[in-house]
């Protein structure tokens, strides 16, 4: 049964992690940097679900509290429509959501899509106990093969939604690409809602990405025990440590790992030799934090009009509702 509902868009293409390509163009370049989609195998995506749940983390809360205000008001603004989730994860915050649709429709389609197979199948399997009427159909792959490869709703219209401030892990010409990618793939009338993190003190933000319990750091180990087992590595995670700094010019949190001492690293399946020297980082996220009327004004270039915000009391999380 569970085929019925769980599809990759990987099937006879490799695009998902471009061979290692991207590895490959990271740790070769001075300063390095990895890409942030290397953090979501199955263990990684467990972790980042415990980093949701820490006290020192407070978006997913934040954004949890402003969908459980405000979902029923977006569900009657947009009517009954397809809903599409990129990164959808455990899709617990949805849940509000799908709630809200389902007090207006009898019937809906949810399609969430995520790099990790094990947490979107999990998720996939609960959601079509809890929403027997709901069509639920799970899609593994990144973005950018969902975007491509969506295929046409037969429903009257489409709502794209893009939760936990992930579009702060591009950066400006990323988020351009991103932006106008929604654009090809929505149809006049239809939908896309964002969540985006919002500019605040360096003194909230900096302890949210080094949490106490150190889930954080485990999580930004994890991306080299992923291109370990990915690509037959042999990366010593003990020769790295944490660090997420806040950069007040760019506005971004900047996760990193540094290196402690002088060594060698090889990544068989990639032909890649890389060498490291004492005190060397490696860039392994950003996340960038926003002005809300910036971001409103972004959206309308490329052909998104805003057509109501919804924050949390503190300002600190917003969510834009669009149609393009």
């Amino acid at each position: 049964m569970l085929a019925t509902y769980l599809k990759s868009l990987n099937e006879n293409d490799r695009s998902l992690y471009n061979e290692g390509e991207d590895v490959i163009q990271g740790l070769i370049q001075s300063p390095k940097t990895l890409p942030p989609k290397y953090f979501y195998d199955d263990y990684g995506s467990e972790l980042f679900e415990q980093i949701c749940e820490l006290s020192e983390y407070y978006p997913t809360r934040t954004e949890a509290w402003i969908l459980r205000q405000y979902a029923d008001e977006i569900a009657q603004i947009t009517g009954n429509c397809e809903l599409v989730e990129l990164g959808s994860g455990s899709s617990t915050k949805t849940l509000f959501l799908l709630d809200a649709y389902q007090k207006i429709a009898s019937h809906c389609r949810y399609i969430p899509i995520d790099v990790s197979h094990g947490i979107l199948k999990s998720s996939v399997l609960k959601l079509q106990q809890k929403y027997p009427n709901f069509f639920v159909e799970g899609l593994i792959g990144t973005y950018e093969q969902a975007l491509i490869k969506l295929e046409s709703t037969f429903a009257a219209s489409r709502m794209i939604f893009f939760l936990g401030s992930s579009l702060g892990n591009f950066n400006p010409r990323e988020c351009d690409d991103f932006l106008r990618q929604i654009t090809r793939t929505l149809q006049a009338g239809d939908y896309f809602l964002l969540g985006i993190d919002l500019q605040k003190p360096k003194e909230i933000l900096e302890p949210a990405y080094n949490d106490s319990q150190g889930v954080t750091a485990a999580f930004n180990l994890n991306i080299l025990s992923h291109l370990n087992w990915r690509f037959q590595g042999n990366f010593d995670l003990s020769l790295f440590t944490h660090q997420a700094i806040y950069n007040e010019n760019d506005a971004q949190i900047e996760m990193y790992l540094h290196c402690q001492k002088s060594h060698e690293v090889s990544l068989e399946a990639l032909d890649l030799q890389v060498s490291f020297a004492g005190g060397e980082s490696i860039l392994t996220e950003i996340s960038r934090k926003f002005d809300l009327v910036n971001m409103q004004k972004q959206l309308e270039t490329h052909g998104l009009k805003t057509l109501k915000t919804w924050t949390d009391p503190n300002q600190w999380f917003g969510l834009i509702l669009c149609q393009a």
